[in-house]
C-alpha cells in the first residue's frame, strides 16, 4: 500500500541532479551551466534542497561552495537514486533477435497452420536460432489469451474482440473451388448451375463456414453437401480421389492444389470476402519482442506498402485499413 504521507515528502529529481552538480563542481554558476539553468533558479532549488533536507549542505569558502558533513553522507545515496532513475527512463532493451532465447505464442486457424505457418517457421529458424514457435487454435478464448500474455499473436480473422486490441491488415482472401484434376465435368471451367449440382465436401467451423453459409441462403441455393469435415485434415485426398468439389478462401485452396496436384477453379457465386489480419493486446503493443514477431508477420505476408504507422485500437480502426 503507498504511503501518501511519505510521498510527499519525495525529492524533486531536479533536486538531486543539483546536489550532484554542486557537489561535483563547488559552484552555484558551474552547477547552472551543467543542469542548463540560469542562476537565480539555480539559487532558488538550492533553497528548496536545503530546506527538504534541513541543512545547509554546501557552505561558500575562499575554496568555493564546500559540503557539509551531511552533504557527504549523502552524496552516496543521491548519485544511487539518479542512476536507479536513469536505469528506469532506459529500462526498455532492444530484442536482439539473433541471441534471444524466447517462446512466441502465436493463435491461428488451422488453415494458417497450413499456409502461414511454415513461412514464419522457416524464417525464425533462419534468423533467430535460439526463438520457438508455439501454434496455438484460435477460439473463444484468445481475446482474454492476448489480454494475460498467454498468446503473443493472433492471426486470422476474428470478429467482435474488445477495445484493447489493436489489429492490422495481411492480406485479403476471396475464394475458390478445388476439384479433382481429373474431374471429368469441370475440365472447361465450373458454372453456376453445375456448382448448384455438383457434390460437396463442406468444412465446419470458423470464418469460411459462416460466409459461405450467407452466401448459399443469400442466393437461395441448397448445396449437395455429400461430406462434412472438422478441419482440412484428410481433405486433399478425399478432392484428389473422388468427384467431390469444396470450396474455400483462396490461399488454403491454392496451398493444397499445390502441394496435392488439385485443380483450382474460380468459384462461380458471390462469396463475401474478409482480410487475414494479425491482432495483439495494449499490454504488449510497445513490447520490442511482441514488436519484432509482428514485423515478421508484416513483412512475410503483408500485401500493401507499410509507411511505419502503428495500427489504431480496434475501436477506431475501419475495416479495410
Amino acid at each position: 500500500m503507498v504511503d501518501r504521507h511519505l510521498d510527499a515528502h519525495l525529492l524533486d529529481p531536479r533536486l538531486l541532479r543539483l546536489f550532484d552538480a554542486l557537489f561535483a563542481t563547488g559552484s552555484v554558476t558551474k552547477a547552472a551551466e551543467l543542469l542548463g539553468q540560469s542562476q537565480p533558479t539555480v539559487s532558488i532549488w538550492l533553497a528548496r534542497l536545503r530546506a527538504e533536507l534541513d541543512d545547509p549542505l554546501f557552505v561558500r569558502t575562499s575554496a568555493g561552495m564546500l559540503p557539509t558533513p551531511r552533504a557527504e553522507a549523502l552524496i552516496g545515496t543521491v548519485r544511487e537514486a539518479l542512476e536507479a532513475l536513469r536505469r528506469l527512463i532506459g529500462i526498455r532493451t532492444p530484442f536482439d533477435p539473433t541471441v534471444a532465447h524466447r517462446r512466441f505464442s502465436i493463435s491461428m486457424t488451422d488453415a494458417s497452420h497450413l499456409t502461414l505457418l511454415p513461412a514464419i517457421l522457416a524464417h525464425v529458424r533462419h534468423i533467430a536460432p535460439g526463438v520457438r514457435i508455439e501454434a496455438t487454435q484460435i477460439g473463444e478464448t484468445t481475446s482474454e489469451m492476448l489480454q494475460s500474455g498467454e498468446s503473443d499473436l493472433a492471426i486470422g480473422y476474428i470478429s467482435g474482440l474488445e477495445t484493447g486490441h489493436f489489429e492490422q491488415t495481411l492480406f485479403p482472401q476471396d475464394w475458390v473451388c478445388l476439384a479433382n484434376r481429373d474431374h471429368p465435368r469441370v475440365r472447361g471451367g465450373l458454372s453456376k448451375a453445375q456448382f448448384i449440382e455438383e457434390a460437396h465436401v463442406l468444412i465446419r467451423g470458423g470464418t469460411g463456414h459462416r460466409l459461405l453459409a450467407e452466401a448459399f441462403e443469400a442466393l437461395g441455393i441448397t448445396p449437395n453437401i455429400a461430406l462434412e469435415l472438422p478441419g482440412f485434415l484428410g481433405l486433399p485426398a478425399i478432392i484428389g480421389s473422388t468427384d467431390l468439389i469444396v470450396t474455400l478462401p483462396r490461399h488454403i485452396g491454392e496451398t493444397l492444389a499445390h502441394f496435392y496436384g488439385l485443380r483450382v477453379l474460380a468459384c462461380p457465386i458471390a462469396i463475401s470476402g474478409f482480410a487475414v489480419k494479425q491482432y495483439w493486446h495494449a499490454r504488449f503493443h510497445h513490447d520490442p519482442a511482441i514488436q519484432w514477431i509482428r514485423g515478421v508477420c508484416a513483412t512475410l505476408f503483408q500485401q500493401r506498402e507499410v509507411r511505419g504507422l502503428e495500427p489504431a485500437p480496434l475501436k477506431s480502426l475501419p475495416e479495410n485499413s
